[in-house]
């Protein structure tokens, strides 16, 4: 409780140390996002080599699953160590301080020159002032570490979703769970009746739009991760702020997406990602969603 105490009284030590801890936290989402779709490809795979073969014959369902497993090493979010994807090297603890290494290094590896991309670091820094952001804004509480939390698994959704349009399930329904939980516990100032009304509303608000617009052109317009996340969005925020929610993502994908079209080619064909629009709506509202509800009422005489 005094390490508490001594944030209060020293705002600047307290943002300061979010933003170091954050840097950190963002060197390990640049693993987050790289290795889930991967760890997730690699057990659909092996579920499909169980599910092929013979049913009747257990046997040969283990043998299968062995003989996929011994192709591929083990591969988590912990093993194997980070190395160059050219060469192979293993990324040492004084080539992985976030940002500093990527400077120091001049964006190679140090082992074969390839290029290291600057995501990296952009992703790292993008965490510590998204957080340290956060930290000013609710200060030294225990919703403040949640809010953390969330700002870090948005941050990693945003970026698993804009490689592979996929919004994990081990990582939307760990986080709506603990969006409901927050108000349960009181910790969060959203109401549990509020919190749950939220994840119910922000569920079904996608599936409708997306049920019509199937039955409409007979094309799926997005995927079951984005009612999920906003469910998420909906748990955390409560049902008030949905609408706000689906206005800035729609605005900000509408524009991000007419855009790609016409300035870079893109092929219309090609799905955008809603999921990054879902995410950066949702922490505009976590910050300052009641402010600009209350600045649209005022200028609209409401």
């Amino acid at each position: 409780m005094d390490i508490i105490l001594y944030f209060k009284t020293n705002l600047v030590f307290f943002l300061f140390s979010v933003f170091i801890l954050s840097l950190l936290v963002g060197s390990f989402l640049n693993v987050v996002i790289y290795r889930i779709p991967i760890m997730l490809k690699r057990e659909w795979k092996t579920d499909c080599v169980a599910f092929l073969a013979d049913e009747s014959d257990t046997g040969k369902q283990t043998q299968a699953i062995s003989e996929v497993s011994s192709e591929e090493e083990s591969f988590n979010l912990s093993v194997p160590r980070s190395r160059c994807p050219s060469c192979g090297h293993q990324i040492t603890a004084l080539e992985n301080i976030p940002v500093l290494s990527w400077l120091f290094l001049r964006g190679k590896c140090s082992e074969c020159q390839s290029s290291i991309s600057i995501r990296y670091p952009i992703i790292e820094l993008t965490t510590a002032l998204l957080s340290t952001l956060v930290a000013y804004y609710f200060g030294v509480q225990w919703f403040t570490l949640a809010a953390l939390f969330l700002t870090w698994t948005l941050i990693a959704l945003t970026m698993i979703d804009f490689d592979t349009q996929l919004l994990p399930d081990n990582m939307t329904l760990p986080l709506l769970w603990l969006g409901l939980l927050m108000s349960l516990l009181q910790i969060s100032s959203i109401p549990l009746t509020t919190s749950v009304i939220g994840a119910m509303a922000g569920y079904m608000a996608l599936w409708s739009v997306y049920q019509l617009f199937k039955l409409a052109t007979g094309k799926e317009g997005m995927g079951y991760g984005d009612f999920k996340l906003l469910a998420v969005l909906g748990a955390w925020l409560g049902w008030q702020a949905l609408p706000l929610i689906l206005l800035l993502s729609a605005v900000v994908g509408a524009f991000v997406g007419i855009s790609l079209i016409v300035f870079m080619g893109r092929d219309k064909s090609i799905p955008i990602p809603f999921g990054p629009y879902l995410a950066s709506a949702g922490f505009i509202s976590l910050l300052w969603g009641d402010s600009i509800q209350k600045f649209y009422l005022n200028i609209s005489g409401l």
